[in-house]
């Protein structure tokens, strides 16, 4: 099979690509021109054979030859015309090359049994013969091995069908012969020059495209580095939540947003209760199963247009666009009802895993991520002090209350 870098080398007597992957991808990239053309003109040489059945009538009136030649046009043309159809549906040259070369033999075939019944027309069929040799390499689609044999059966089938039935002398013979090699030789050498032209035009477009789909490749792999690379400088990489850096750049556009909108705004943090010692109970793997398992049922009971990250150690924040403090309250009460309820595979704890959830409202106006996180990051703490698993709001926030 040839590679893309391996040279586009033509044979110097077939016409055809030396590297049989190249040759089967050029026959199927020609494939539909092929059955076309070939369906077309086999259909115009079917009517001109047929058509000479009236010169038949001209020549030997009723009688049993002519019907005789009737019968062999006939099967003939109704060969031709079946081997039409079944090229336009299955031809092609990609595989079915012998479907291509039937309707060559075929139309040979018939040609050659012309003579015995009309010997005294031999010169008038001389000339039907070598313009079927042309017709044969120029005119009707087909690769030049197989119109090379179909010629040759009809130019030894005539040349001998000649001699006998007209009874030729050697010298006559001989003239017959050199004309039928000559008439080969040209639509030999003109076939091949056509189907080397044609090769080699195709060489440099295929190379083209190519060079194209392996570059479309390397931008396609570049992007999908890219945005890996995204992923990875974006995301917490064990919990999958964006990491602080990440949040802060999206909860700040949040904010904004809400203060040009003229919108509420509310934040909260996260922290695991006694995360400590659950590392020094169950070791550092199964904290991580915690955080993980934690992450994903917030994820699961948060809205779609709310933003969590992962801000650190066992600390999480969440931005909580368009939402009032009273809404703020009810969604960290049931994020921290839903923790209570997880179980983790291979450990149960007592008491359950909880979590304690510090609340900041933004203040009109407001457009300072940060005191709005050290707000509710004191809230937080005086959750912690007064007993945890539990939501606590900023002072701030309780005194405008």
């Amino acid at each position: 099979m040839a590679t893309p870098d391996t040279p586009y080398r033509v044979h110097w007597m077939t016409g055809q690509f030396c590297e049989r992957g190249r040759e089967w991808l050029y026959r199927r990239t020609i494939r539909s021109r092929v059955r076309i053309e070939s369906r077309l003109a086999l259909s115009v040489s079917a009517t001109i054979f047929a058509m000479f059945a009236i010169s038949d009538y001209n020549y030997l009136g009723p009688t049993r030859a002519f019907y005789l030649l009737i019968a062999m046009r006939t099967l003939a043309v109704g060969s031709c015309l079946l081997l039409a159809f079944a090229i336009g549906r299955w031809g092609g040259y990609t595989r079915n090359v012998w479907l291509h070369a039937l309707p060559l033999w075929v139309m040979a075939t018939g040609i050659i049994l012309i003579i015995p019944l009309r010997p005294e027309t031999l010169a008038t069929q001389l000339v039907a013969v070598v313009v079927a040799i042309m017709a044969f390499y120029l005119l009707i689609p087909n690769l030049l091995t197989v119109v090379a044999a179909a010629s040759l059966y009809l130019s030894i089938g005539f040349l001998t069908t000649a001699a006998l039935a007209a009874e030729l002398d050697a010298v006559a013979t001989l003239r017959l012969a050199l004309l039928l090699i000559m008439a080969n030789l040209v639509g030999f050498f003109a076939l091949l020059r056509v189907e080397s032209l044609q090769r080699k035009q195709f060489a440099p477009l295929h190379q083209e495209r190519d060079h194209t789909r392996r570059l479309l490749r390397e931008v396609a792999h570049r992007q999908s580095l890219e945005a890996q690379l995204r992923g990875l400088a974006e995301r917490d990489a064990l919990t999958g939540l964006a990491n602080r850096r990440h949040f802060m750049m999206r909860a700040q556009a949040l904010l904004q947003d809400a203060r040009d909108g003229q919108a509420p705004f509310t934040l909260c943090m996260l922290d695991v209760d006694h995360f400590k010692t659950i590392n020094d109970t169950w070791g550092h793997s199964h904290g991580d199963r915690v955080l993980t398992a934690i992450a994903h049922a917030c994820q699961q009971s948060l809205r779609p247009q709310d933003v969590i990250g992962r801000f650190g150690g066992e600390e999480f924040v969440v931005a909580l666009p368009d939402t009032r403090l009273d809404e703020a309250r009810a969604i960290a009460e049931r994020l921290r009802s839903k923790i209570a309820t997880l179980t983790l595979e291979g450990a149960t704890h007592e008491p359950p895993l909880t979590i304690t959830i510090g609340i900041s409202a933004a203040h009109a106006e407001e457009t300072d991520l940060d005191a709005l996180i050290r707000r509710a990051d004191q809230a937080l703490y005086v959750g912690k002090r007064t007993g945890r698993n539990r939501v606590e709001l900023s002072h701030e926030e309780v005194a405008e209350d």
